[in-house]
């Protein structure tokens, strides 16, 4: 007989405002993924394959407790994720000195199945501090990790993914420097926050924020898209995944203007020009990492030679982007 599998919650990093609690997790069985260092292929394989097989609990009674002690009750959906939007909270005085708030996420009653971690699931939701320089919002494949998206048939991004565990996975080079110069900002004395948006699927969470960690990049959220089976009957959305996650925090955030940094190797240009155009007045800076694709890269520069509206970038390496921003004044 099998052995059941127990259950836990994967919690995700999430971004709010002083007065606006939001929050984003999933309730899965738990595969056992783990994601040590210096794995075999056949590990990582493994791990992979279970990231993607895992199983939601649909339809199940979750409690998140904030640092105030309130307790919020929700319900999972058919797919297992819980989203929470609560107005009129009063958290900004536990903040720490990042920006990041702490609370607990549990299954609301016991189940008839074992609950790891006691039951007990920690998470962190960010509120940029007003006095921040500026956000920064940044892709993942190929602008910080070599994933070779604009490869024929997209080969190297399966073999990237299924074959290669994070520790082994190739950060571009100089990019943590960068961001951590932007993060750091010129003479604020606050951190500005950071954004990672990806097409990647939410099945890869936990994957990616062990790279970012690993190689040392700026804590902050990631912001993932749903896996769509060829079988999804659910409407596709009308906007681009990147370009809705970037509205969205240019709503969240009135009061803070943005650097975009993505690549040339798919549409980040398209999207973040668009992006520019409609906020003319809130893109700082725009980077685009060259994938050294010919015929992308000449459409690139076309993009950028017509576009007028923010200061815009193709670079080849780190240092070419730290240089400009430096003379731009956005870091020291």
């Amino acid at each position: 007989m099998f052995k059941k599998k127990a259950l836990r919650i994967n919690t995700y990093l999430g971004y709010g405002t002083d007065t606006l609690f939001r929050a984003t997790g999933r309730a899965l069985e738990d595969e056992n993924i783990n994601f040590g260092k210096n794995q075999n292929i056949f590990k990582t394989l493994r791990n992979i394959y279970r990231q993607f097989e895992s199983d939601e609990i649909r339809n199940t009674s979750i409690e998140l407790k904030l640092p105030d002690d309130q307790i919020i009750d929700t319900k999972t959906d058919q797919e297992g994720y819980y989203h929470i939007q609560l107005n009129n909270t009063t958290l900004s005085k536990y903040k720490d000195n990042q920006g990041w708030i702490t609370y607990s996420v549990s299954y609301k009653k016991e189940l008839q199945k074992k609950i790891n971690n006691k039951n007990n699931f920690t998470s962190q939701m960010l509120i940029p501090s007003d006095k921040a320089d500026f956000g920064i919002i940044s892709d993942i494949d190929d602008t910080i990790i070599h994933t070779g998206v604009a490869s024929v048939f997209k080969w190297r991004v399966i073999a990237n993914t299924f074959f290669k565990n994070f520790d082994k996975r190739t950060a571009i080079e100089g990019t943590a420097k960068f961001y951590n110069k932007l993060h750091s900002g010129k003479n604020s004395g606050t951190a500005n926050p950071f954004f990672y948006v990806s097409n990647s699927p939410w099945n890869l969470y936990d994957y990616l924020n062990e790279f970012l960690k690993t190689n040392n990049f700026p804590k902050g959220p990631v912001l993932l898209r749903d896996f769509r089976t060829p079988f999804d009957k659910t409407p596709k959305p009308k906007t681009p995944h990147k370009q809705s996650e970037i509205i969205n925090l240019l709503e969240m955030y009135p009061y803070l203007n943005f650097i975009l940094i993505g690549d040339s190797g798919e549409k980040d240009a398209d999207i973040y020009t668009k992006i520019a155009e409609l906020y003319p007045t809130r893109i700082l800076a725009i980077y685009l990492r060259n994938v050294k694709h010919r015929r992308k890269e000449k459409r690139i520069k076309k993009i950028i030679h017509s576009f007028t509206t923010s200061p815009i970038l193709l670079v080849q390496t780190s240092e070419q982007a730290i240089e400009h921003a430096k003379n731009s004044g956005l870091i020291d």
